[in-house]
């Protein structure tokens, strides 16, 4: 399994080489391209967890990390810049959280991707769908109760597979349990989009208990999906983020 999905950006054949062998080091997969329109597409398309961006690009590197910074889906990516010596390179690097400097090699590629590791995990795992079947009802205001079951669940939402007519924008409450949870969960949420068989539904309020269960099993689930390293990168970022909870709850 790939922990997460990158978008690198170089027009350098031997610089997307190098990215490509050291993402893949850390299971990490990426899109490749290089120029900025074909990148603004990516961004319009796709949820990407990081964005490498070649400073090499010039002007078009600053219009990439805008459009990171502006887009709904990824602006929350954790973002890097390849480093230029033209001065404005050097005032890109600002719109970047990390930067890898030329002269680039395997090992200082390394040194700069895995401290943001942790940082591309919790992206990952905010977006993360799990795939799962299990019951599900959805309760409509003065209308029949729709029982389904669930196709996937993540800390925002879940997608359910019904035939039921259901409109998008329409507020409702979803029940579920979770396997190994003795309770049910109920979210009041909202219908998002409907398919053919298929809906998909957004939490907007959860209880903090049940947000913290659904976070915390989530975050199990990814764990076992994970290699072995990754699995113990997560660990540590889980155990961080602990730490940093109960100092703030202090």
């Amino acid at each position: 399994m790939r922990v997460g999905l990158t978008l690198l950006v170089s027009a350098s054949r031997v610089t997307i080489l190098q990215f490509s062998h050291a993402l893949q080091e850390l299971s990490l997969s990426s899109d490749v391209c290089r120029a900025e329109p074909e990148a603004i597409c990516l961004l319009n398309r796709r949820k990407f967890d990081a964005v490498i961006v070649d400073l090499q690009l010039g002007e078009q590197a600053g219009l990439i990390l805008d459009a990171v910074c502006l887009s709904p889906a990824n602006r929350t990516a954790v973002t890097f810049a390849i480093g230029g010596s033209d001065a404005e390179g050097t005032a890109f690097r600002k719109r970047s959280q990390f930067v890898f400097e030329r002269p680039l090699s395997a090992k200082s590629i390394r040194s700069t991707l895995r401290p943001a590791y942790g940082l591309i995990l919790r992206e990952r795992r905010r977006y993360f769908r799990c795939p799962i079947s299990i019951p599900v009802v959805i309760l409509r205001r003065a209308k029949p109760e729709v029982r389904c079951y669930s196709v996937n669940i993540s800390e925002g939402g879940m997608a359910v597979s019904t035939f039921v007519p259901l409109s998008p924008g329409e507020e409702v409450q979803v029940q579920f349990t979770l396997p190994g949870h003795r309770g049910p969960f109920l979210a009041e949420s909202r219908i998002c989009w409907l398919k053919s068989g298929h809906l998909a539904v957004r939490f907007a309020s959860i209880s903090d208990e049940h947000k913290a269960e659904l976070r915390v099993w989530l975050s199990r689930k990814l764990e076992e999906m994970l290699p072995e390293f990754e699995a113990g990168q997560f660990q540590k970022f889980e155990a961080a983020l602990d730490n940093d909870l109960e100092r703030q709850d202090r």
